[in-house]
């Protein structure tokens, strides 16, 4: 690739830099060429350059403003605020129409979290400057500080306008549109930039997310096709085009999509966790495991590899693999309720009544508040005859369903088993209230229960009520 004539000066520029302080010679260089140095060592984070380069250009160009400015960028970047507006204030004296000494004031009231103020330098700075887009979207990032997203959105607009190929700015309007919700109006400005600038692969990328975020997976497939058409190494729009295929139930295609990842980089552990799902969705059971095996090659640490292959397992009927691979999983994260939750469910499917009744304790002990994880775990504990445990936990559950048929039966049946029958008759009560037609709960789970004259009385006398 040919260089143009500026890329090779400011190599030569560079190169005859370093050669500079390798041999200690003092060699001229003009004030751009120093400011172009400067600001190359401080990208790529050589400070301490970028500072050599810095004095040597000062004591060869000492009034040079370019320079005195550049000097206010490391003050700032170092934090000698109060140096750095000394030295602008100088600035201004002699050069008051200079729109870098408002940006650079501007730079040092955002420091100070002064971003009102900021935004009024930066708009003196627009009454001056050639460079319009850079400074929008400066403005726009004072905005986005102050939470004031709409306000943000608008200068990043404007900072579009002028500068269509601004990518960062891009990226931006986009997070401001997404933050305020207004998905549909996002997806209506990409559709005019893209009138505009209709080779943009980040624009079709992004129109692709907000189809897909709105479950319009038909467009967001179409949106991901022109960017990967635009850029065929494209990986994030290969991958976000796998998920709308998969969305879409074409497993063939969400595969195709994902092995284009893997050929554009190393395989990821999330790409062949999602090839062994399709797999699996295709009925390729076979092909399922094998992605899902290397899936937790690539990546041991996994949790989620692994939970796939008990998933697998316990669709294959398999409870004895399900359970080696799901205490996998608990060693890489032990505090997961839906982990527990399976690990409580193998067991019980294997009669190991015991570690259930741990998994279904651990998973509520771990926020899993749903209404079967507390059923299961009392049926559990009746079970094992431990009535008094279970009462305690259909308490605790009753709490966040305090009108539930199901738990005021259990309750019911259990009081009954501990010769509370006051309490068991309470809460047969409501039982019957809340759903009269489910007290077959106490014949199916308390036959002993059942069996009492009393109980049957009870109940035929609120069925003629």
């Amino acid at each position: 690739m040919q260089l143009s004539n500026e890329e090779e000066d400011y190599n030569l520029s560079l190169s005859k830099f370093e050669s500079m302080l390798k041999t200690n010679k003092v060699l001229f260089f003009d004030s751009e060429e120093f400011e172009e140095i400067i600001l190359h060592y401080l990208d790529i984070g050589k400070a301490n350059l970028a500072k050599k380069a810095l004095k040597l250009a000062l004591d060869q160009h000492p009034k040079s403003t370019g320079l005195k400015l550049v000097q206010v960028e490391m003050l700032v970047y170092d934090d000698k605020l109060e140096i750095a507006e000394k030295l602008l204030n100088e600035l201004y004296a002699i050069e008051p129409n200079n729109e870098e000494i408002y940006i650079q004031k501007a730079n040092i009231c955002s420091k100070r979290d002064q971003h009102e103020k900021a935004v009024e330098l930066l708009k003196i700075a627009l009454q001056f400057t050639d460079d319009y887009a850079d400074v929008y979207n400066l403005i726009g990032m004072e905005y986005l500080f102050m939470d004031n997203l709409e306000l943000a959105k608008e200068s990043f607009i404007k900072c579009l306008e002028e500068d269509l190929e601004d990518q960062s700015a891009l990226y931006n309007v986009v997070y401001c549109f997404e933050f305020l919700d207004q998905n549909q109006e996002a997806i209506v400005y990409l559709n005019e930039y893209i009138n505009k600038n209709p080779y943009s692969e980040i624009a079709w990328h992004q129109l692709g997310r907000l189809h897909y975020g709105v479950k319009e997976y038909e467009n967001a497939i179409r949106a991901f096709d022109y960017a990967t058409l635009i850029d065929d190494e494209f990986l994030g729009a290969f991958m976000e085009k796998a998920k709308a295929y998969e969305r879409l139930k074409k497993y063939s295609e969400a595969i195709e999509s994902y092995n284009r990842t893997i050929e554009l980089d190393d395989a990821t552990s999330y790409a062949l966790l999602r090839i062994g799902k399709c797999y699996e969705k295709l009925g390729n059971s076979a092909k399922a495991l094998q992605y899902y095996n290397q899936t937790v090659h690539e990546d041991p640490l996994l949790d989620k590899g692994w939970i796939a292959i008990t998933d697998f397992h316990v669709r294959q009927k398999n409870f004895q693999k399900a359970l080696f691979f799901v205490n996998k999983a608990l060693a890489i994260d032990n505090q997961n309720r839906l982990y527990w939750k399976r690990y409580a469910t193998i067991n019980k499917q294997m009669n190991f009544f015991e570690e259930a009744e741990f998994g279904y304790r651990k998973a509520v002990e771990f926020g899993d508040y749903a209404l079967d994880t507390w059923l299961f775990w009392v049926d559990i504990l009746q079970f094992l005859g431990e009535f008094e445990s279970a009462i305690q936990t259909l308490l605790q559950a009753s709490e966040y369903f305090p009108e539930e048929n199901e738990v005021e039966y259990r309750l019911a049946g259990l009081y009954f088993m501990v010769q509370e029958n006051t309490k068991a008759k309470f809460h047969l009560s409501n039982g019957l209230r809340l759903n009269f037609d489910n007290y077959i709960l106490i014949e199916d789970l308390f036959p002993v229960v059942w069996s009492k004259k009393m109980v049957k009385n009870y109940i035929e006398k609120h069925r003629k009520e």
